[in-house]
């Protein structure tokens, strides 16, 4: 009896302990992810462009830890110097209802939590742009919830601070665009030899098509996916009138004038010389994306006209 008297205070305080861990536990987690509130100032993306983001400094630490040397290329490009093409492109291919939602798709996120239901399969979807800057701005690619509030709470900072301008400027100038690839003037002249000004409309498509994954998928490698890909974003912008076919085709024609404009080879040159993509060997940095999150949107809903 007296035994049984002297245990059951000891299991008591075990149990104490236990729910006191728990509970500090549970506030911890709850801290961890509350202080995305406040931090990081969101305000300064106003006048500020990012060095270097979370992302980067993800892929630069992966590389290391691969021994890899990778140089990370990236020039930042204001939205007036960006072919028009690029952004509609990019819209139409990632975030259809960009300009109209403040931040999240639920339409989209309930669509991709019904095609995981029925292949029994639960995946991250149905990101819009903004949720997708949240991420390569601030976190990593980790597939987890507590990623996923964050980025939802950073999301919403982003949307109630910054204008829709700011919103896509930012994130054409950090999205991944292949290995060591970021903003659209770096995968511009990787890619095709010229400014993201200069971009066409087809060049527009092709590089909103690979942005789902841009490390495995490149858009000048003529691949199945890419081609299908670019040709349903094509196709869209020209049933939006967004691109005119004849006249894509009379201004791709060479020069027939002389002595007007540079020629191909004093373009080439002037790049060459210009030498403005920042590039950065990290292999010894001390100092990562894409998550392979992939938007069904207006590209799943297309259909081809009779």
């Amino acid at each position: 009896m007296c035994r049984q008297k002297m245990k059951k205070p000891k299991i008591k305080k075990v149990c104490r302990w236990i729910t006191g861990g728990v509970l500090i536990l549970l506030l911890g987690f709850v801290m961890s992810v509350a202080v995305y509130f406040f931090y990081p100032n969101v305000s300064a993306l106003k006048k500020q462009n990012p060095q270097k983001t979370s992302f980067m400094a993800y892929r630069m630490a992966e590389w290391k830890a691969q021994g890899k040397k990778v140089t990370l290329y990236q020039t930042w490009t204001p939205l007036n110097r960006v072919s028009p093409y690029v952004i509609k492109a990019v819209i139409i291919a990632e975030d259809d209802k960009f300009w109209d939602h403040e931040g999240f798709d639920f339409q989209a996120i309930q669509q991709a939590l019904e095609k995981g239901w029925e292949k029994k399969k639960f995946k991250a979807g149905g990101s819009t742009i903004t949720q997708q800057l949240a991420k390569n701005l601030y976190l990593t690619p980790a597939r987890n919830p507590v990623r996923k509030m964050k980025e939802a709470i950073l999301t919403w900072r982003l949307e109630r601070t910054l204008s829709k301008r700011r919103i896509i400027e930012l994130y054409l100038n950090v999205a991944e665009w292949g290995e060591g690839i970021f903003g659209i003037e770096a995968a511009a002249r990787k890619h095709f030899g010229k400014r993201a000004s200069a971009l066409s409309a087809r060049e527009a498509a092709q590089l909103a098509a690979v942005l789902p994954n841009p490390r495995r998928y490149n858009p000048t490698s003529g691949s199945r996916y890419v081609e299908r890909r670019a040709g349903i974003i094509y196709r869209i912008m020209v049933q939006r009138k967004i691109v005119i076919p004849a006249y894509e085709e009379v201004m791709s024609q060479p020069h027939e004038s002389s002595g007007e404009g540079e020629s191909a080879e004093a373009a080439e040159a002037e790049l060459a010389a210009e030498g403005d993509i920042r590039g950065n060997s990290h292999d010894d940095d001390e100092s990562s994306g894409d998550d392979g999150e992939q938007r069904d949107n207006v590209m799943d809903e297309y259909q081809e006209p009779d």
